[in-house]
């Protein structure tokens, strides 16, 4: 069924909404300075007092006011030094590298003289392969240094335990890991059963694929309702199931199995159904990302469909987050998802300002999210990295050379 959109032109446009209520525009709207009951309510609407999306009107003014976008090739430096700030004055330790080696909370590396080496044991072997691709394209800028990366989905440093040098992909506020880009962004995962058995694929050729279908699915043929497919790797994603089941006028939304499943508990006393490409997503207007036993992979995705994304939480960051911004990228929902059929009511009314906000989230990722700057950020974080660390590396002999793949795109 398609959906009857009213759009109603009255300067909308982030930078000049116009809320009138000077004596002037009131005698215009209402001669003689007398309205009917129907011709007060419509002079309302477009009142700052009786504009029923104005909060969410002003939210999206203030923020975009406030938002400076990143002109240079380092737009990540400010998570850089959040991560690093803890040893900027003592340095990283051997003492603490050390505790984490023997704690065996990530792989050990080791870069000597341009070669790259890594510990025999990866439990996750297409995971190291992702993050090795990454640090082999730099290697040669490299000194000679060695560090342990968390190939885990959960991080490892508690912020109130010691603080240990270890790389993660994702963290809440309550840890202190260095971020890195996930492997992912090359190889790795998530694998998604049977479309993806290997995983989502190379980030730049996913990039390449959404964006034809996103040329193809332009924002006036979309499905203009809130879409989801996914397992239930977190019960926050519950409230957008059932209001999906109770109103699917409204949202499409349903779960998928993942390897854990066992029975109809386990998809919220439903049938699961079959998981979907990233392609069909781009035929929605309004997506949403949840976390997952961390950060979701999905998010960077959703932005490549020229879809709005409505992103769910806060705690939970990749090491890009930072830079993306509430109601300038992408609308911000709380976990329990109160407001989540206002926000998409708001969505449809106001669609030329949806629509705004896709495009700002979509152009955000094209621009700042490349390959290049995925590289860039694995040389600048492991370059700081070797600049704190107060030991002379030696090498460790039980270490495996690890040589670079054949690409065979």
């Amino acid at each position: 069924m398609k959906s009857t959109l009213f759009l109603f032109c009255f300067g909308f446009g982030l930078g000049h909404l116009v809320f009138t209520q000077d004596k002037t525009k009131e005698s215009e709207q209402c001669p003689n300075g007398h309205c009917s009951d129907g011709e007060e309510h419509e002079k309302m609407k477009y009142t700052k007092k009786g504009n029923k999306w104005q909060k969410y009107l002003d939210l999206i003014e203030k923020a975009n006011k406030n938002y400076k976008e990143c002109s240079t090739d380092d737009c990540y430096r400010l998570q850089r030094r959040s991560d690093f700030k803890n040893w900027m004055e003592r340095g990283i330790s051997e003492e603490l590298f050390v505790k984490a080696k023997e704690r065996n909370i990530g792989v050990h590396y080791q870069v000597i003289d341009g070669k790259l080496y890594r510990q025999d044991h990866c439990i996750f072997e297409s995971r190291c392969n992702g993050n090795e691709h990454f640090i082999l394209k730099i290697i040669k800028h490299l000194p000679n240094m060695e560090f342990i990366i968390n190939t885990h989905d959960w991080p490892k440093v508690r912020k109130w335990d010691e603080n240990l040098p270890v790389f993660s992909f994702s963290k809440t506020p309550d840890e202190r890991d260095i971020l890195y880009p996930a492997w992912t962004f090359w190889e790795g995962g998530p694998a998604v059963w049977p479309i993806f058995p290997t995983g989502l694929g190379r980030w730049d050729l996913m990039s390449e694929a959404l964006h034809k279908t996103a040329q193809k699915w332009t924002w006036d043929r979309k499905h203009s309702i809130a879409f989801f497919r996914g397992s239930r790797t977190s019960h926050e994603r519950d409230p957008l199931i059932l209001l999906s089941r109770d109103k699917p006028h409204i949202a499409d939304a349903r779960y998928t199995k993942n390897q854990s499943w066992r029975s109809k508990k386990d998809s919220l006393d439903m049938d699961p159904v079959e998981p979907v490409t990233m392609e069909t997503h781009c035929h929605y207007k309004y997506l949403f990302n949840f976390r997952g036993v961390a950060a979701s992979f999905r998010f960077k995705h959703l932005f490549l469909c020229k879809s709005l994304v409505f992103h769910v939480g806060k705690d939970w960051t990749e090491f890009f987050y930072g830079e993306m911004k509430p109601w300038v990228h992408f609308i911000p929902l709380s976990v329990d998802l109160k407001n989540i059929e206002e926000l998409l009511e708001f969505a449809r009314q106001n669609d030329e300002i949806a629509q705004q906000i896709m495009n700002r989230g979509h152009n955000f990722i094209i621009k700042h999210l490349r390959m290049t700057d995925i590289e860039n950020y694995w040389l600048k974080t492991l370059k700081r990295y070797a600049s704190l660390v107060k030991w002379e590396v030696k090498k460790d002999p039980k270490l495996k050379e690890i040589l670079p793949k054949e690409d065979l795109s």
